[in-house]
């Protein structure tokens, strides 16, 4: 998904979603350098995700042994 940010308000960015309706995102979670008029994309990392499940299972595990 991109969406492109439109203007700042406070700690927040407004952006366009591809579908051309508005939200707000706090400005935390946009990369450094990002100013008005970036298109920011957003994307699922499945290998991250599976290396922090395998990582908790394992501390489960660990845990309940």
């Amino acid at each position: 998904m991109k969406v492109v940010i439109d203007r700042f308000e406070g700690n927040y960015a407004v952006v366009e979603l591809e579908d051309k309706r508005v939200c707000s995102m706090p400005v935390e979670l946009l990369p450094k350098g990002a100013k008005e008029g970036s298109v920011i994309r957003i994307e699922l990392d499945t290998e991250e995700t599976d290396k922090r499940k395998e990582r908790i299972q394992k501390l489960m595990d660990k845990l309940w042994e």
